[in-house]
């Protein structure tokens, strides 16, 4: 993981700002959903996408080690392996 040196207080009702540049980089937009992970004592925010991570194909998606994937990109991975 990799530190922005940014830091950012919680407000009373539990908000948090998330800067500009940040919101830039990794495509977010006002209004776009955000996950929210816990990783032991870590907060992971992700932009949430219910698409496959390859082919966007939200048809028959399941979540593998962090990343949607769908049953057609499963089984193309398969007959690579």
């Amino acid at each position: 993981m990799k530190s922005t040196g940014v830091v950012r207080k919680v407000d009373e009702l539990g908000r948090i700002v998330l800067p500009k540049e940040l919101r830039t980089i990794l495509g977010i937009n006002v209004k776009d959903s955000i996950e929210i992970f816990t990783d032991g004592d870590k907060i992971v925010l992700q932009k949430y996408q219910p698409c496959c991570t390859f082919c966007n194909n939200a048809n028959d998606v399941i979540y593998f080690n962090g990343k949607r994937i769908c049953a057609e990109c499963i089984a193309k991975i398969k007959d690579q392996l």
